[in-house]
């Protein structure tokens, strides 16, 4: 009797690694046949509802940059990435039809958009197909917290203690072993420019505070560089609130928000460095921060789309406004505060803004302007080269008074210049000669 051949494809979206990788691992594990694919979906580079891309060139371009470099990775192991530019709900049906696909493994998701481009690719597909979905964006794994979805607290502290007491950090999955290499297609797949994802060519600007590229390699090397070189790790707490320069913060947000690096490897280093170099409150509060960025998503995964709308997850009434030539003066840095401008500034030129930055930026659109939050989250959506969908949204609704922040907090924008901008070299920066 034959052998059934299985085959699987690896749908790889916001998880652009094969280190830690769960569901890759599983797939050669149980299949003979392993395909890979990322989709650069149209929808994403068209015109959101408010008249503006909803993904930007530069988060666009970090993200080609991580795609080639998963595409390498995964040519090691003698596994092909398709590179499509077509939507998945058209492409991955005819992939499963011609390549006798078993297994769609994927990443688990649980926000609307990625949930709705699940649903219409499984009904385009024809015949039975195993759906193997797998957690892999989180520090403290779904099936190891100590509550339930529905009881994640509401508060931070609550999350955070409950947390660190009870749950143990899961160990990183192992670096899966090459297939054999007839398990290659015959046809390699070519990324795309920016150009043809309908976007402008960019230079980075020599003032950037995020002058490094996308990929695993480039996360590894800047992790290498900014604990085990730099030692910047031992004084993150004290550096972490800069705006200028490279090293104020540990600047992992963007791999981790396209998946090129995972919570648990930088977790894991963490650890490594304390016991090898030094254990204090910045060693800890870079875990903190990890920490705030699994309770985000808790907090999206507990409410759904309540994350998207107006009242936010508190379904607080207040009175939004929507004028464009507000929000217009506040993307090109043209409002009456100096410090909002120049953090606006930084971001069109960029795709960065700097964590204190965007506090500032958001409290006065939200609370000075009075402007709808999600205009302002969308915008950051946009532009943010390290945008994340729960932390983006879940940091919006916070600052906004609808979120998780029990005293509902406005930023004194000049009061927060003065303490950290009080030379204005920073507003300086930005402010003057803003051209290339």
């Amino acid at each position: 009797m034959s052998k059934i051949i299985d085959s699987a494809l690896v749908w790889f979206r916001n998880d652009l690694r094969v280190e830690d990788h769960h569901g890759l691992n599983q797939a050669i594990a149980k299949c003979d046949n392993i395909i890979a694919y990322y989709s650069f979906n149209p929808y994403h580079y068209g015109e959101n509802k408010w008249g503006f891309k909803k993904t930007e060139k530069y988060r666009t371009k970090f993200l080609i940059e991580s795609i080639k470099g998963l595409k390498a990775a995964l040519k090691k192991l003698n596994i092909t990435l398709i590179i499509d530019l077509e939507s998945p709900q058209k492409t991955i049906p005819e992939i499963v039809k011609k390549y006798q696909v078993n297994y769609i493994y994927l990443q688990r998701e649980w926000t609307e958009e990625e949930l709705e481009e699940e649903k219409e690719v499984s009904k385009a597909i024809e015949g039975s197909i195993s759906w193997e979905r797998h957690y892999e964006q989180m520090l403290f794994h779904p099936e190891e917290l100590p509550f339930d979805i529905s009881q994640i607290p509401e508060v931070f502290s609550s999350f955070r203690k409950r947390c660190e007491k009870e749950v143990t950090i899961r160990p990183i999955t192992a670096l899966p072993k090459p297939l054999p290499l007839s398990n290659l297609l015959e046809k390699s797949y070519e990324l795309p420019q920016l150009t043809d994802l309908g976007l402008e060519n960019n230079e980075t600007d020599h003032r950037s505070a995020f002058p490094f590229h996308g990929g695993t390699a480039n996360a590894l090397e800047r992790l290498r560089l900014y604990f085990w070189e730099n030692k910047k790790l031992s004084y993150y707490k004290n550096t972490r609130n800069g705006l200028i320069g490279s090293d104020y913060s540990s600047k992992f947000s963007p791999w981790l928000a396209n998946g090129s690096i995972s919570p648990k490897m930088i977790y894991w280093e963490i650890k490594r460095y304390e016991k090898s170099v030094q254990k204090n409150q910045s060693t800890y509060w870079l875990i903190f921060e990890l920490i705030w960025r699994d309770y985000f998503k808790y907090i999206s995964m507990k409410h759904g789309n309540k994350i998207f709308k107006i009242k936010g997850i508190l379904e607080r009434d207040y009175k939004w406004g929507n004028s464009y030539s507000v929000f217009d003066s506040w993307c090109e840095g043209k409002t009456s505060e100096p410090f909002v401008n120049a953090n606006m500034i930084e971001l069109k030129q960029t795709g960065w803004m700097s964590n204190r930055g965007r506090q500032n930026v958001a409290s006065f659109f939200s609370k000075d302007l009075k402007m709808d939050w999600r205009i302002g989250a969308a915008y950051f959506e946009s532009m943010l080269l390290d945008y994340d969908v729960h932390s983006n949204y879940g940091n919006w609704m916070y600052i906004s008074g609808v979120g998780n922040d029990p005293r509902d907090r406005k930023f004194d924008i000049r009061w927060q210049a003065q303490r950290y901008d009080s030379n204005s070299k920073f507003q300086n920066l930005w402010l003057q000669n803003t051209l290339f």
